[in-house]
């Protein structure tokens, strides 16, 4: 028996994702109680700068005003940032897949060993790296393991309709992952193996196919809008009204998860925005109306749910999966792929999507007004925090790595878990390659596997990491680098390869230990 999707088969060995999806319905039927809908905006390759919100705080806590936030127009964002709970330090990894893979299963990506980006349409290593002696490890190019405990997966089973919408991306399409519906969501809506469109213009059919760049990147099931005046970002946001407005009338709660193409490359400009930047030319006038094209789709959302009357019951959750790709990032260092937080550092929001006092469940939930958390939220957390939120249950013995994070979002005073993130990208083909980065409270350690060179930034006081403090605090840098080790372990980390041994390519020590003599 074979299944069809985004133009490749896989073999249908997957009837369990069938017979798991008819068990969620059987589970949807017997739920009962108010519980919120829930719509998880995430954007593609969007940093903190890249918006008119203000994310970014230095040492005393001061709000900082980045350059580029002065030119992008972003007002649906900050409605939602002035009706809700804005993050100041939401992390994610450096490159897409994982971070999706991490939000769906709750795992770190270094225990998935999902650490970069899948390929589209056939499983292959698109980390490969050969220098010096060291190649890149054995890794799960196959992307997410269906059989986990994800997090459409249990709150389907929870009583919700889940909706996929945009970029999928846990994994390439001939394996289970490259499908959402096989890791558990109930609807697809143009959601494949895929990591970028061939194209943002229906005229073009959001496809590279005009360009010489073949159909390898077309976006599936979007046919209708083929040949027409639309962007894409325009074209999932109505997809989505329209399958928001068939949910609603069936009256079961909702988990959407609007997963949007942009503001991913290739960048190309949304003429309906074109004339709000005069001086703008070339990627950064197209890059500025993707990003206020997201900004409108956000707002058509929410909107959407306020016709609906569901707007009071819906929680509303705006993140990224990894930092920008855009013209500029500063006062962050890096971009996206890279070791430093212009790679990782994201906007987050959380915000019911129409305030109102005397709902029942933003009673029993509150989120302040225009308030601001400074506590550090990671991809594998949401699946704790969301499952229990919606009444749901995350299976006994079940590996979760993230921390259910409902006080943050509701602003209760305390430090909650341990303030610690750990990035690693043993892997090549990237903006930079073979690397591991540990964020430690207020510290942030580097290791570059190739250099055998450690940094260390203080980036409370430091956040463009300009000055590395290896040298000057090699007591601590050693005490960091023990503990990040020993989460890589604990996470079943795999290392590079010694190419003359066929051995791991561990963080090597030895310069801490030296300088600490």
């Amino acid at each position: 028996m074979t299944t069809w999707y985004c133009g490749f088969s896989i073999s249908c060995g997957l009837m369990v994702a069938g017979v798991l999806a008819c068990l969620s319905g059987l589970a949807r039927a017997e739920q009962g109680g108010q519980r919120p809908n829930i719509l998880f905006f995430l954007v593609d390759d969007m940093g903190t700068t890249d918006t008119s919100v203000r994310f970014l705080r230095d040492s005393k806590g001061e709000v900082i005003e980045a350059p580029l936030n002065r030119r992008y127009r972003t007002p649906n964002m900050e409605r939602l940032a002035a009706q809700g709970r804005l993050f100041t330090q939401a992390r994610a990894y450096s490159v897409c897949t994982p971070t999706r893979a991490s939000l769906m299963s709750g795992r770190e990506a270094t225990r998935l060993h999902i650490t970069t980006w899948t390929d589209p349409r056939s499983a292959g290593d698109t980390g490969e790296i050969h220098k010096q002696g060291i190649s890149g490890p054995k890794w799960r190019i196959e992307g997410l393991d269906p059989a986990l405990p994800t997090l459409p997966r249990l709150l389907g089973q929870a009583g919700y309709r889940t909706i996929h919408c945009g970029k999928a991306h846990f994994g390439p399409d001939d394996g289970p992952a490259g499908d959402p519906k096989n890791i558990g969501f109930d609807v697809n809506i143009a959601g494949c193996g895929i990591g970028g469109p061939g194209s943002y213009w229906g005229t073009k059919n959001f496809s590279a196919e005009w360009r010489g760049g073949g159909k390898r990147w077309d976006i599936p099931g979007l046919e209708k809008y083929h040949g027409r005046d639309i962007f894409l970002t325009e074209a999932l946001t109505r997809e989505l009204a329209a399958t928001l407005d068939e949910t609603v009338k069936e009256g079961v709660p909702f988990f959407a998860y609007m997963a949007h193409y942009a503001v991913h490359a290739p960048f190309e400009a949304d003429a309906r925005f074109s004339g709000n930047y005069p001086g703008l030319m070339g990627k950064e006038l197209a890059f500025a109306t993707m990003v206020e094209g997201m900004d409108k789709s956000l707002g058509d959302l929410l909107d959407k749910l306020d016709e609906l009357g569901v707007a009071g019951d819906t929680l509303v959750v705006f993140y990224s999966d990894n930092g920008s790709d855009g013209p500029l990032n500063l006062p962050l260092n890096g971009k996206k792929g890279t070791r430093f937080d212009g790679g990782s550092r994201v906007p987050m929001i959380v915000a019911w999507a129409k305030p109102d006092a005397a709902n029942p469940l933003q009673r029993s939930f509150p989120i302040a007004a225009g308030s601001t958390d400074d506590r550090l939220v990671i991809p594998p957390d949401f699946l704790p925090t969301l499952v229990p939120l919606a009444g749901g249950k995350v299976p006994p013995g079940a590996v979760i790595d993230g921390h259910d994070i409902a006080a943050n979002l509701r602003g209760d005073a305390g430090a909650g878990r341990a303030e610690r993130f750990l990035v690693h990208f043993p892997h090549g083909r990237h903006n930079n390659e073979l690397f591991t980065t540990w964020v430690d409270g207020d510290w942030k350690l580097i290791y570059q596997y190739l250099e055998r060179r450690w940094q260390l930034f203080h980036v409370a006081a430091n956040i463009g990491e300009t000055k590395d403090l290896a040298g000057e605090k090699p007591e601590l840098a050693l005490e960091l680098a023990r503990r990040m080790i020993a989460r890589l372990d604990e996470e079943g980390a795999q290392y590079p390869i010694d190419d003359a041994t066929g051995g791991p390519v561990k963080p090597d020590l030895t310069p801490l230990i030296e300088a600490v003599k």
